[in-house]
């Protein structure tokens, strides 16, 4: 059996890739190293977003684990335009899987290229993987494997957030974890 955890990332200054995370982020970048210290990770892959990075850098230093940098789990691109409806624009990606805007990808556009991560992640030998990303990808990788996962559970998704994968014979089953309390 394999072990997948997707994390998002901690709160962050802002969406900018080399934004810094705030102290509230800081402090449960360490809650997210004490809840990992347990759970075997052997390999950890990452946004090279500094806010991703920067959630799972206080683990991977104390569990001395390399952190291996991926494109595929960069944030979702709604669109290159400024949309001042974009919350409702987002909603309809959920309903409409192949809704695409401009310069952005369709939810299974963006699915697609997590997955072709995560079936990288099953043929390696190692058995606990830590993935982590963003909100939005995050919600589109959940909503696979769970499929009724839609925008009013996006909305719901917290910083930092966890959900844990376990691949078996019969498929995947997929379940929201705690790892801080506010």
């Amino acid at each position: 059996m394999k072990h997948i955890y997707f994390v998002r990332h901690c709160k962050a200054t802002g969406q900018e890739p080399d934004a810094p995370l705030t102290e509230e982020g800081k402090d449960d970048a360490e809650r997210v190293a004490d809840y990992f210290m347990d759970k075997n990770i052997d390999v950890i892959y990452s946004s090279p977003f500094l806010r991703a990075v920067d959630t799972i850098k206080p683990f991977s230093d104390r569990a001395n684990k390399e952190i291996h940098m991926d494109d595929r789990l960069v944030e979702r691109v709604l669109s290159t335009l400024h949309l001042e409806d974009w919350m409702e624009k987002l909603e309809q990606t959920y309903e409409d899987l192949d809704l695409k805007f401009e310069g952005g990808e369709s939810s299974n556009e963006a699915v697609k290229r997590a997955l072709a991560l995560i079936n990288e992640v099953l043929e390696r030998p190692e058995t606990t993987f830590a993935l982590v990303t963003h909100g939005a990808l995050l919600s589109l990788m959940v909503k696979n494997y769970q499929s009724d996962f839609g925008f009013a559970d996006w909305k719901n998704l917290k910083n930092p957030d966890l959900y844990l994968l376990k691949i078996t014979q019969d498929g995947g089953i997929i379940k929201r974890l705690r790892i801080t309390e506010r």
